[in-house]
């Protein structure tokens, strides 16, 4: 396998983020917050969110195919998701280095992230790479016309540029 590939996400891409988004949030999430909100996350609610974030979104491409992306909100690293077949293949490492250096270049010194509480594989590699667990942070998620609670921990890194 080679090394990823960074580049903006075009239209074309969106399908297969909310693919890939789809399958990593089910892996992630499911028995971790509300059943409800875990219902609601059909791959068509992923088609419906992905076509109005191709501006805020990287993504990573490994041998010609879509491997993972990030979404940026902000100061906020919204969202991260490897393809769960590529899972420690190296592909999140610089999608998590892309998103620090989008939201410093936007002028913010502190990126901040949310991670669903039981997602130990998450947390593990957020904290590996210098972020710090914040505390606790009770997530709005409006899914479905309903609004859920995900219980979380905000996660966050200075992303200064030192000169």
């Amino acid at each position: 396998m080679s090394d990823p590939t960074l580049r903006p996400a075009r239209t074309d891409d969106m399908a297969v983020a909310a693919d890939i988004w789809h399958r990593g949030w089910h892996l992630a999430h499911a028995g971790h917050v509300p059943d409800g909100l875990t219902a609601a996350r059909t791959l068509g609610a992923f088609q419906e969110r992905t076509p109005g974030r191709v501006a805020d979104t990287t993504v990573a491409e490994v041998d010609g195919c879509l491997a993972g992306f990030i979404m940026i909100a902000d100061d906020e690293l919204e969202q991260l998701f490897v393809d769960p077949a590529r899972h420690g293949s190296g592909v999140a490492a610089p999608l998590l280095a892309e998103a620090e250096r989008r939201i410093a270049a936007a002028g913010y010194a502190e990126a901040w992230l949310a991670v669903v509480v039981g997602n130990a594989r998450a947390r593990h590699f957020y904290e590996k790479h210098g972020w710090r667990d914040a505390g606790d942070l009770p997530y709005e998620v409006a899914a479905g016309g309903t609004t859920y609670i995900s219980p979380c921990r905000r996660y966050v890194k200075d992303v200064r540029v030192s000169s």
